[in-house]
C-alpha cells in the first residue's frame, strides 16, 4: 500500500507524466529492496484505482488523465512530492483571542491552578464500573443512538443529586449534560450573547471564560473584588452607565482569589439582575470541595425569576476522563442550548453517563467525595503551614474554606515573569496563567491538590530559592 500510494501520488502531481512507461516490476523490486510479488500487488492496486494500464508484452503505462497541476507553469517542485503543504493556498481569518496560554514543560516539578490528584483515585473500582456497563447487553443497543436519546435516567439522577447537594429545585428538563464546564460556558455564550453585548467580570477572573466572551463578540468590563466577593456597588454603577447583558461569577470560591461571595451580596446581585435585566452566569467549578463548614448555596438555588444560568462539573473527584459538565437553566433556553450541543457533540458518551448514573444511584459518588475531601483538607492545612514557614515575611494569604488552591499576594517587589523563568531553570514549572501582576498587585494562585507533603516541600523550596536569586540580581 505504501508503494501504491506513492505511485498514485506521483502520478496525480504529474511527477510521473501521463503516457510514461513504468520500469518493470523486477527492476522496481530491486530498486526498493522488496519482493517482486509486493510490487506486482502494488501495480494491481493502482491499476484498479485507474492510474495505470497494464498492456501484455508491452509494460505498464500511466493513463492519459488530467493531472493535478499546482501552478500555472506546470513546473513541479520535486522536493514537495513527499511532504504536506506548509501553508494554505487560501486566505482565512486568524483569531488571536483564542491563542492558547498553555505552555509545554519538561520540568519534573510543577504548580497548577488547583487540580485533583489522580494517584488517590480508586482506578480499579472505576474501571470495573465502566467495564461492567460496556459488557452489559442492555447497554449495547444504546451505543447505536445518541446519548441524548438515552440519558433520561442520568439527567433525572443528576437533578436529584444537585437538588440534594446544592439546594436546587430542578428536574431532568432543566439540565443539559456537556463534556466540560468550558463547553457549557461556550454553549451558553452562543445562545445568550450577541456581538457588542457587555459582560461584567471581576477584575481578576478566569482567562478561559474571558476568551470565550470575547470570541462571542462581547465587550468585557471589569468590576473590583474584595474579601466578600465581587463589589455589588460597582456592579450597580456599571448597570447605570451601561446596558449589561451578563454578569459572570465564580461565587463559591472566586477564581483566582478563592474568596466566597457573601450571602448578603448574593441577594443583592439577584435583585440587581431583576432590576436591570441582566443574566447571571454562575460557574461553580469546585463546589464539591468544601472542608470547614457547609457551603453557601448557589444563587441558582434561590433564583425565582429565571435570571441565573448555572454551570459546573460533576465527577471532579474521579479520574479526569470521568468528569462531565452541566448546565442548569429554565427549560425554554435549554431547548436552544441543546441545538448547539447536538452540533458540537452529537454522540456524547453513553457508557460514561451510565457509569456516572450508577455512581449516583448506589451512593458511591458521596463516598468518593467524602474520602477525597478528607485528603484535600489535610493537604490544604499542610500547604498553608508550609507557606507560612517559607514565606511568612513575603506573602499575605487566607486559608480558603474549600477548593484546591491558595491565593497568595506578595508584599515584596518581585517580577513574576522573571520568577517564572528562574523556576523553570530550577526544574519547577510555574505556569504564566497562575501569575497576576499590575501596578498595585502581585499575586499567584498556587494549587496544592495534586501534591503530597514531600512534593509541596520540594516545590516551595525551589520557589524560595528562585525568589532569592532574582531578588539578588
Amino acid at each position: 500500500m505504501q508503494i501504491a500510494n506513492q505511485f498514485s501520488n506521483a502520478i496525480q502531481r504529474n511527477f510521473i507524466p501521463e503516457g510514461t512507461k513504468l520500469p518493470g516490476t523486477r527492476t522496481i523490486a530491486i530498486l526498493l529492496g522488496v519482493n517482486r510479488n509486493t510490487v506486482v500487488a502494488a501495480f494491481e492496486e493502482i491499476t484498479t484505482q485507474g492510474w495505470i494500464e497494464m498492456i501484455p508484452n508491452k509494460g505498464c503505462f500511466v493513463l492519459s488523465k488530467k493531472s493535478y497541476s499546482p501552478n500555472k507553469s506546470n513546473e513541479i517542485d520535486y522536493k514537495t512530492i513527499q511532504q504536506y503543504p506548509v501553508k494554505t493556498g487560501y486566505s482565512f481569518q486568524s483569531n488571536n483571542i483564542l491563542d492558547s496560554p498553555h505552555e509545554v514543560t519538561h520540568c519534573d516539578n510543577l504548580f497548577n491552578d488547583g487540580s485533583t490528584d489522580t494517584r488517590i483515585i480508586q482506578i480499579d473500582q472505576l474501571s470495573s464500573f465502566y467495564s461492567a456497563n460496556l459488557k452489559r447487553k442492555s447497554n449495547r443497543k444504546k451505543l447505536y443512538h445518541t446519548a441524548y436519546e438515552d440519558n433520561y435516567s442520568f439527567k433525572k439522577n443528576m437533578a436529584n443529586y444537585l437538588n440534594l447537594s446544592r439546594g436546587l429545585h430542578v428536574t431532568n428538563k432543566n439540565i443539559l449534560i456537556t463534556r466540560s464546564t468550558e463547553m457549557s460556558i461556550y454553549i451558553a455564550c452562543r445562545v445568550l450573547l450577541s456581538k457588542g453585548d457587555k459582560v461584567l467580570v471581576a477584575n481578576l477572573s478566569y482567562y478561559a471564560s474571558n476568551m470565550t466572551f470575547q470570541e462571542a463578540g462581547a465587550q468585557v468590563l471589569t468590576v473590583p473584588i474584595d474579601d466578600e466577593g465581587i463589589d455589588v456597588k460597582a456592579v450597580e454603577k456599571m448597570c447605570k452607565d451601561h446596558t449589561i447583558r451578563m454578569l459572570y461569577l465564580t461565587p463559591h470560591h472566586h477564581y483566582p482569589t478563592t474568596v466566597t461571595l457573601s450571602a448578603q451580596r448574593r441577594v443583592q446581585l439577584l435583585n440587581l439582575a431583576n432590576k436591570y435585566d441582566f443574566i447571571i452566569l454562575e460557574d461553580d467549578y469546585d463546589y464539591d470541595f468544601h472542608y470547614d463548614k457547609s457551603p453557601v448555596l448557589p444563587l441558582a438555588s434561590v433564583d425565582t425569576e429565571g435570571m441565573v444560568v448555572y454551570v459546573g462539573s460533576f465527577g471532579k473527584s474521579l479520574a479526569p476522563s470521568f468528569e462531565n459538565g452541566f448546565i442548569v437553566a429554565p427549560e425554554s433556553v435549554l431547548v436552544e442550548m441543546q441545538k448547539y450541543l447536538y452540533l458540537l457533540d452529537p454522540r456524547g458518551d453513553v457508557v460514561m453517563e451510565q457509569v456516572l448514573n450508577e455512581l449516583i444511584e448506589e451512593g458511591e459518588i458521596f463516598r468518593y467525595l467524602k474520602k477525597a475531601s478528607k485528603i484535600y483538607k489535610e493537604r490544604r492545612d499542610t500547604f498553608a503551614l508550609l507557606l507560612e514557614q517559607y514565606f511568612s515575611d513575603h506573602i499575605t494569604f487566607k486559608v480558603p474554606a474549600g477548593g484546591l488552591a491558595i491565593w497568595t499576594e506578595w508584599n515584596t517587589p518581585i517580577n513574576l515573569m522573571h520568577l517564572h523563568k528562574e523556576c523553570s531553570k530550577n526544574n519547577l514549572f510555574l505556569p504564566k496563567t497562575l501569575l497576576y501582576q499590575d501596578r498595585k498587585l502581585t499575586g499567584i494562585r498556587l494549587g496544592y491538590g495534586h501534591l503530597n507533603k514531600e512534593e509541596m516541600e520540594v516545590n516551595l523550596d525551589i520557589l524560595y530559592r528562585s525568589i532569592h536569586t532574582i531578588s539578588a540580581k
